[in-house]
């Protein structure tokens, strides 16, 4: 999948892969794409939650080994 930006939060926990999003998020530009890799188990329903709160939209997840791979397409 096509990719604008992308956040590597492997390795960390809860809030932080969130966070790490969010940040990115802010800088981009409406329609752009961000990937982001995490090992955390709740990333995927914290980021659905936060969608749904903020308008952007989780367009696709995959699971790569012990990897989340979770793309987010700014509102």
């Amino acid at each position: 999948m096509n990719f604008d930006q992308q956040v590597d939060a492997s390795g960390l926990l809860c809030p932080l892969p969130l966070l790490k999003s969010k940040r990115q998020l802010n800088r981009m530009e409406s329609g752009q794409v961000l990937k982001l890799i995490a090992t955390d188990d709740n990333a995927e329903s914290d980021l659905r939650k936060f969608c749904d709160q903020s308008g952007h939209l989780l367009i696709k997840t995959e699971q790569l080994d012990e990897q989340q791979i979770i793309y987010l397409q700014k509102k």
